[in-house]
């Protein structure tokens, strides 16, 4: 991963795309990485910002790829449960999208709105609006860090 910080902001971008997709790691480590570094604070968090905000919205396309017939099929999946997991996501619809930055589950949720067909532009917006509250959380947290160890 430290690769990743020597390519500056583009390493930033790819690392924090990469990170709400296939790689298990932290775009978080990114961003501090950057930050440590003397990295410019608002253009740090919106990099890693639309890198991961890229990289969930690859996963949501991924889950909209995806068919019932084939989780029936492949994973054995009943479709009584399907339904079940559908009305739990229409219940929460795009609102989910706030959460897709948690860890663990937050990769799950991009890919069930994709699958249950939840509103691409709703889920783009607060997918965006999430993800970026985490990464400003984190330079706040960071800028006020700072200080107490200079």
């Amino acid at each position: 991963m430290e690769w990743l910080l020597d390519l500056g902001y583009f390493g930033l971008f790819a690392g924090s795309l990469l990170a709400a997709t296939i790689l298990p790691f932290s775009s978080d480590f990114l961003l501090l990485g950057m930050l440590a570094a003397g990295a410019d604070p608002v253009l740090t968090v919106a990099v890693a910002s639309l890198g991961n905000w890229a990289g969930g919205m690859i996963s949501y396309g991924m889950g909209r790829s995806g068919r019932w017939e084939w989780i029936e099929r492949w994973f054995k999946v009943r479709r009584e449960t399907l339904e079940r997991q559908k009305a739990r996501i229409d219940r929460w619809g795009a609102w989910l999208a706030f959460l897709s930055w948690l860890p663990l589950v937050g990769d799950l949720f991009a890919l069930a709105l994709g699958f249950y067909k939840v509103s691409l532009w709703r889920v783009a917006l607060f997918m965006l609006i999430g993800k970026t509250a985490r990464f400003v959380g984190w330079a706040v947290a960071v800028e006020w860090i700072r200080p107490l160890f200079a």
